[in-house]
């Protein structure tokens, strides 16, 4: 079987405002939980939360960029801390398995959004094809 070499991990942020802001104008998430802080804090958060896909998609897009947009096969994350203006985000990766599927060669990720505090913001799981080389 081939072995894979995961590429280095990529450091997002800090995250601003205006990253959030214009995220949310290109996903039409226009929640104001995201962008206006009377709004926030009256909800009991310290500051406007970051789009949870925001990260999310950061996380996805590195094993992307590696394998392949047209190679994903599978994705799903589990958020577990929020992410607020002013984080800084590792994003990385290790491969969990890899193997055949009907003639495919497959690989599976296990990925992690860790903030620059050591929690982990999102976590993911996602399948892609391989090379077979």
């Amino acid at each position: 079987m081939t072995t894979m070499t995961l590429p280095p991990p990529r450091t997002l942020g800090p995250i601003t405002r205006t990253d959030v802001v214009r995220y949310q104008g290109a996903s039409g998430d226009l929640n104001p939980v995201h962008h206006d802080e009377p709004f926030a804090t009256g909800a009991g958060f310290p500051a406007p939360l970051v789009v949870g896909m925001f990260p999310a998609g950061a996380m996805f897009a590195w094993a992307s960029d590696w394998l392949g947009a047209d190679n994903v096969r599978r994705v799903r994350c589990r958020w577990q801390a929020p992410v607020f203006p002013g984080d800084v985000l590792v994003i990385s990766g290790t491969i969990a398995k890899m193997y055949e599927e009907g003639d495919e060669p497959r690989v599976d990720l296990e990925l992690v959004a860790t903030k620059q505090d050591g929690a982990v913001a999102v976590r993911g799981w996602a399948t892609f094809v391989r090379s077979a080389s």
